[in-house]
Formats: C-alpha cells, sequence, structure tokens
C-alpha cells in the first residue's frame, strides 16, 4: 500500500493553532479534496475535532485511545498499524495521512509521497511539522499560487516523493 501524506506548513514550520489551521485558505482546501477523494484518510483525534464531521466519499480513521461516538463512515483504532490494517480492508491501494503532528511523525518514515502545501505566512502557533530528514525527499513538481480571494496567503503546492 503506498503512503502519502498532505500538510500545509507555514514558512516557521507552523500546521495549526489552538485545534484550528491558522489561516484561510479556500484554494488549498479544493486541491486537499480533489487528492485525497475516494481514499481511507487516517488522521488523530485532535484533527478529527477541528472537522465539522465526517469528509464524505473518504473511510475516516481516527488513532485515538478515546472512547468517541462516531457517525456512518468514520472508525476509531487505536494504533498506527491498526489504521493501515483498516485501509488496506477497503481495497485501496494509497492511503492518505492527514495529521495532526503526531500522526505525521508516526507515519513519515513509512510514506512514498508528501502532498505539501507551502504556505507564505508565519502564524502563531502551537502544533508543527518539520520533516525528520530531508534529504530522503526529492520534489517531483511544484506550483506557486498567488492568494485567491478566498485566501489569506500565497501557497506553492509542492508535490515531494522518497529518494
Amino acid at each position: 500500500m503506498q503512503i502519502e501524506m498532505i500538510v500545509a506548513v507555514a514558512e516557521n514550520g507552523v500546521i495549526g493553532h489552538g485545534g484550528k489551521m491558522p489561516w484561510r485558505l479556500s484554494t488549498d482546501l479544493k486541491r486537499f479534496k480533489k487528492i485525497t477523494m475516494g481514499l481511507p484518510i487516517i488522521m488523530g483525534r485532535h484533527t478529527w475535532e477541528s472537522l465539522p464531521g465526517v469528509l464524505p466519499g473518504r473511510l475516516n480513521i481516527i488513532i485515538t485511545r478515546s472512547k468517541l461516538d462516531l457517525p456512518e463512515g468514520a472508525l476509531v483504532v487505536n494504533s498506527p498499524e491498526a489504521a493501515l490494517e483498516a485501509s488496506k480492508e477497503t481495497g485501496s491501494k494509497r492511503v492518505m495521512i492527514i495529521g495532526g503532528g503526531e500522526i505525521y511523525k508516526a507515519f513519515e518514515a513509512q510514506a512514498d509521497i508528501l502532498h505539501l502545501t507551502k504556505v507564505h505566512a508565519a502564524p502563531e502557533g502551537d502544533t508543527y511539522f518539520r520533516l525528520s530528514n530531508p534529504d530522503a525527499w526529492h520534489e517531483a513538481s511544484r506550483e506557486d499560487v498567488q492568494a485567491g480571494e478566498n485566501d489569506t496567503a500565497d501557497v506553492s503546492f509542492v508535490t515531494l516523493r522518497r529518494t
């Protein structure tokens, strides 16, 4: 199974603040939906709690030891290994890791592709993303995008592949 991560990260490494994203990026949300649609998505409890509900068209797999009352389309597991097993049961050959910080760390060594949105801003935050071994990745593609009407910053969409 191909493991892919998708993350929006500011120039200072921030990916979250107070359980939310510290920016408004409609352009990035559209890209996120396009990339993740139809795939199982794996996230931690804090990421799950930041969402408005189940992301439709995707099996939402939440890694947590907490008991959660979940709607149809969401599943709780207690480990990264169990999350991958649940993903395989969907028949998908790809799985998408969508956060947060600890979940990215748990899967980084196994990931094949990183869909990175570089947010050209340096907001205040309390959750960070940094690759533990940046030399293990090479840039496969890049698209620089100016902030649209519903965006608070310019971004670069970068696809990294494991070398």
